[in-house]
């Protein structure tokens, strides 16, 4: 017989939050029943209205807050209750970083089976505001025709009207408003997701925060953007530290911002930035992370890590457009940054030859292809260092870093349960997890960064 759940869709129910779940949301319990609460912290007693309901678990969002924690603050933004984009604004800054550890080192310890794994408390940011310098901005109208511009709201597609956001720049924001006047004006039409029609899909902003130079991408079903000439030129005017307009097209039903094709409009296909005096070309398309304040950190500790030696030889997978790669140069003998996107690559070379340096060697392919074949071809690492996607290491690489038996293994991630999960796999092949060190490469959202050392025990 079926086992009835003990909650019903839009009922109410009186509860006391347990904890957080990883993506932010309060936990209850309902006679045993698991149940994830929008706007809630640990601690807090609320009235919630359950929203969804599964075999195991459902959704509520609060009502009423019968009891609040004191770690509870008023979020800046006044849209946080309806965008998606930050999941935990109302908690205090200090709080944030404490449960962002508490997500680290319960994945190692239920995913990589480590008791009191060596988790160090998160380094935060000064001020955990205005650091983002991508902007990803979908395009569509509301319910009465008006254009609008902003981010989903929680868990749908509905686009939420933003006119600022408070972790990405002012001049991103001052942009994304300018271009929605324009749009009006020129009576472009907005993407509509349920039909697929309509033309400008997204807007994307790229800024270098040291060189203030800017990007803006336009991303349209239609092969050519309508009223090119009078849509760009009063962003020109308006905006002179733009140094690129760039047009990708992207006609397929699917949620991926870009489409293969991308034609610069305007100005350079690049605009530039500096992290730790070391300058970068970043393409509309490039893999550059969000938050350069913190980045710089990330890299000198994954650097320190790797403990380099100036004979030492290095691999430095899913290298992307080099950025890591160069950091490592300027201690390594010679560094072999793998990568599987071509164009990545293309601009990782043009960066290594930009900054100077004569010791790196980068290759198209897929890591766990490319670095046996160099070991094979007689290239011995003393480190390999790896930043994959959020899905984690391939296993073909994880077996292939263990076969080499290079000294130390820096592992950065960008999701501690995959993370926890490839250094269960790399402690069974002979390495010790050192130190876990998380950067808060994201304020106000769930999401943590690592830097990992492990190391050789024989």
């Amino acid at each position: 017989m079926k086992k009835k759940i003990p909650v019903e869709i839009g009922k109410l129910y009186d509860t006391t939050i347990e904890d957080l779940s990883h993506d932010g949301l309060g936990i209850a319990r309902i006679e045993g029943f698991l149940l994830f609460v929008k706007d809630a912290l640990p601690g807090e007693r609320v009235v919630a209205k359950v929203t969804g309901a599964k075999k195991n678990y459902g959704h509520a969002r609060t009502i009423e807050r019968v009891k609040t924690s004191p770690n509870r603050i008023t979020p800046p933004c006044p849209l946080f209750d309806a965008c998606g984009g930050c999941q935990i604004q109302h908690m205090s800054y200090e709080k944030q970083l404490a449960f962002k550890k508490n997500i680290v080192v319960r994945n190692m310890e239920k995913f990589a089976n480590i008791t009191n794994p060596p988790v160090l408390d998160v380094i935060g940011m000064d001020e955990p505001w205005r650091y983002r310098n991508k902007t990803q901005v979908p395009f569509g109208r509301d319910a009465v025709g008006n254009v609008v511009a902003g981010f989903y709201k929680s868990r749908s597609h509905e686009i939420i009207d933003m006119p600022s956001c408070l972790v990405q720049t002012e001049v991103a924001d001052a942009i994304i408003a300018k271009v929605k006047q324009l749009v009006e004006k020129l009576n472009i039409e907005p993407y509509n997701e349920q039909n697929q029609t309509g033309v400008l899909r997204h807007v994307v902003i790229r800024a270098g925060f040291k060189t203030d130079e800017l990007m803006v991408i336009f991303v349209t079903i239609t092969p050519d953007l309508p009223h090119q000439e009078r849509l760009c030129q009063p962003l020109l005017e308006s905006f002179p530290a733009i140094k690129s307009i760039v047009h990708n097209t992207n006609p397929r039903a699917t949620n991926v911002i870009f489409g293969d094709t991308t034609n610069t409009i305007y100005g350079s296909d690049y605009i530039k930035d500096e992290l730790d005096g070391l300058e970068f070309l970043i393409s509309a398309r490039s893999f550059y992370q969000v938050n350069p304040i913190q980045t710089e950190i990330l890299y000198k500790l994954a650097v320190d890590y790797a403990a380099i030696g100036k004979e030492d030889t290095v691999f430095d997978a899913y290298c992307g457009i080099g950025t890591i790669t160069l950091f490592l140069a300027r201690a390594a003998k010679k560094v072999y940054g793998v990568e599987i996107v071509p164009d990545a690559i293309a601009d990782a070379k043009k960066n290594a030859k930009m900054n100077g340096f004569e010791n790196t060697h980068f290759e198209v392919g897929k890591s766990e292809v490319v670095i046996p074949r160099l070991i094979s071809e007689g290239v011995k690492p003393d480190v390999i260092v790896v930043d994959p996607p959020r899905k984690g290491c391939d296993m073909a690489l994880l077996e292939a870093i263990t076969a080499a038996k290079p000294a130390r293994v820096v592992y950065v991630s960008c999701d501690s349960a995959t993370l926890a999960r490839d250094v269960a796999i790399l402690e069974a092949g002979g390495y010790q997890l050192e130190i876990v060190q998380p950067v808060d490469m994201f304020p106000q959202t769930s999401h943590v960064e690592c830097v990992s050392l492990l190391v050789r025990k024989n």
